[in-house]
């Protein structure tokens, strides 16, 4: 039994991209974007495609997350089409994945502390 189960996949001509809508059993509140993209991917072997994560939802009272994705052949057609917004919210996501946990801000690091008198 798979985790994934499809719920709709359509191709949009006009757009030129695909809109993949799918359900992820088990994986409420666990699941970050990223990793969604990386099972969509997976599943629908969408190797070297723009996968971009619209939309993941928590359902109530159910461990099952809704998640939309759009696949597009082309980066630059996907930049035309969707807000900058998207694109730096996936940046911030990818950089915050490669950062591992408990390791302090650069910013932070960087500036020696003030003795207090």
């Amino acid at each position: 039994m798979s985790m994934i189960e499809v719920t709709r996949d359509v191709k949009n001509p006009l757009l030129s991209r695909r809109e993949i809508t799918c359900n992820f059993k088990g994986l409420s509140g666990r699941l970050k974007k990223l990793e969604a993209v990386d099972m969509v991917s997976k599943k629908f072997n969408l190797e070297g495609k723009i996968v971009i994560p619209i939309l993941l939802k928590n359902e109530t009272g159910r461990p099952v997350v809704s998640g939309s994705f759009y696949v597009y052949e082309d980066e630059k057609l996907a930049k035309e089409h969707l807000k900058a917004a998207v694109f730096a919210r996936i940046e911030k996501a990818k950089g915050a994945a490669a950062k591992p946990e408990g390791e302090a801000p650069a910013e932070q690091a960087d500036t020696p502390k003030e003795e207090s008198k």
